[in-house]
């Protein structure tokens, strides 16, 4: 665990927030085998969920087998049959709460870095009621790249005025933790959904947490 206190901490926020991944797999599985009829596993999906939504669909289908229009209808879809399914379950990570809580009262600034779009990033941070904690908030449709390219992080980072050193990054997805070490961030990774094991391509993670209860943590504080 890093000795220097961080100024900003940078939150993905599906499988880092919240314990919702295996959702999104079974609803982009569905989508992509039954309604588009790829040839495509449960867990080769799970591999595929990086980056933007049509990010995900060119990798699986090639660039240009859709159309614009057809993609942000297919994204759209996915995201109402993902929440439909998960609502009822939707929580905060255990220990979030009162991390979120502390961090605030100390005066560290927080942030949620997601290729999430604007309608699931909402349906989170509102129907929990936490986006008060957050200065800033860069989804989808406020990078050019996504995840592994750092854009998601450097800019959230300057929009809260803070150094990339300065900022630690919470993930769930080897993409993700790539993206905060191109950033040039310190990174704390959530098991959710990879096993440390998958992480081992990277340099920058300073503990690997099931939940923010770790008392790792404290030493971010």
């Amino acid at each position: 665990m890093t000795t220097k206190k961080p100024k900003a901490f940078l939150f993905d926020l599906n499988g880092t927030m919240i314990n919702d991944m295996e959702f999104h797999n079974h609803a982009w599985h569905s989508i992509l085998t039954k309604d588009l009829g790829a040839s495509i596993s449960f867990e080769a999906v799970k591999k595929e969920m990086y980056g933007k939504n049509q990010d995900l669909l060119e990798r699986v289908f090639g660039v240009g087998h859709f159309s614009q229009e057809q993609i942000d209808q297919i994204s759209i879809e996915k995201e109402h049959r993902y929440q439909s399914a998960y609502k009822k379950h939707l929580t905060l990570i255990p220990g979030l709460a009162d991390f979120l809580n502390e961090a605030k009262e100390l005066g560290i600034l927080m942030a949620i870095g997601s290729a999430a779009i604007p309608f699931n990033i909402n349906f989170v941070l509102d129907n929990l009621n936490v986006r008060s904690y957050f200065s800033a908030i860069v989804s989808a449709e406020d990078v050019q790249n996504s995840k592994p390219d750092p854009e998601t992080f450097t800019k959230g980072a300057n929009i809260l005025g803070v150094q990339f050193d300065e900022c630690v990054v919470f993930e769930d997805a080897p993409k993700g933790v790539e993206a905060a070490q191109n950033a040039g961030m310190k990174c704390v990774v959530l098991t959710t959904m990879h096993t440390a094991a998958e992480f081992s391509d990277y340099n920058n993670i300073i503990a690997f947490i099931e939940d923010y209860n770790d008392p790792s943590l404290k030493n971010l504080l």
